[in-house]
């Protein structure tokens, strides 16, 4: 205990601190998940205008709007600088994601939550193929077992199978506007329960789905236009690299090449 005693300072600010984000923690989330359902095919300058004026105006009006009603001391509850990427992840998940590829300006860190965050199957605008080579590496694990198909080729639905059965990784590349409709109940996670498992139909047979299984949708159109449907059943996550974000990643670039040291600094500081 006398080794721990030092840490009881610290931990004592720690508690103060998570018992004021509590109070602040609907509004964030709020921002949070507006982040996640709505900002992915975007652009950063669009990101923007939606996060700060849109949605944060949004979400004060409203939080406002109970404060008069409630008429007694009523504090908002979101940060007056929420920022969902605090709220999605943590400085150790962004930087195992640099470690596997992803590149470190704000939009790819963006688009890295969207994908670990979302419910649905994410679909990646991957222009540059930043996003994909982030996703092999991220996915590369001996257990995950990924497997990268695409769309016409012959083996496509036995390596699904297999994968949905043992809870692997399916990366199909490379699609185009339209996706072939045996993969849709897959895409709508059109799960059936029997019992305590879950079935899923894939063609003219059902398949046993393991909960860890994974799939991810990557395509090479800059400005491709997908049906209501597809928009509406999958996450999709905008990775094309404007001239903003090229600054940036240049920027992290020079940073490690003219001042490693400040680099491997903060890379200590997130361990």
């Amino acid at each position: 205990t006398t080794a721990l005693s030092s840490e009881n300072q610290r931990w004592a600010e720690n508690i103060i601190t998570l018992r004021k984000n509590e109070k602040l923690l609907t509004g964030n989330v709020l921002l949070a998940s507006s982040f996640i359902s709505y900002v992915g095919p975007f652009t950063k300058p669009f990101r923007i205008h939606l996060m700060e004026k849109v949605f944060r105006p949004f979400l004060e009006r409203e939080f406002a709007k109970i404060s008069n009603d409630s008429g007694e001391d009523y504090m908002m509850p979101m940060s007056p600088d929420a920022n969902p990427i605090a709220t999605l992840t943590t400085p150790a998940d962004v930087a195992q994601w640099n470690a596997d590829s992803l590149p470190a300006d704000k939009v790819s860190t963006e688009n890295g939550c969207l994908v670990c965050s979302s419910s649905r199957w994410p679909l990646i605008i991957d222009p540059q193929l930043q996003g994909i080579k982030w996703i092999k590496q991220k996915e590369s694990a001996p257990e995950r077992n990924l497997q990268i198909v695409r769309l016409g080729q012959k083996d496509l639905i036995r390596k699904l199978e297999i994968a949905l059965e043992n809870g692997y990784t399916i990366l199909i590349e490379n699609i185009g506007e339209t996706i072939d409709a045996v993969l849709m109940p897959v895409i709508q996670r059109a799960f059936m329960k029997r019992g305590t498992k879950l079935y899923i139909k894939l063609g003219d047979k059902e398949c046993d789905f393991h909960p860890d299984f994974r799939l991810y949708l990557q395509t090479k159109l800059s400005n491709p236009h997908y049906p209501p449907e597809i928009q509406a059943e999958t996450t999709l996550i905008n990775f094309t690299v404007t001239m903003a974000g090229l600054e940036d990643q240049l920027l992290n670039l020079v940073v490690e090449k003219e001042r490693p040291d400040l680099a491997s600094l903060s890379d200590d500081l997130v361990r």
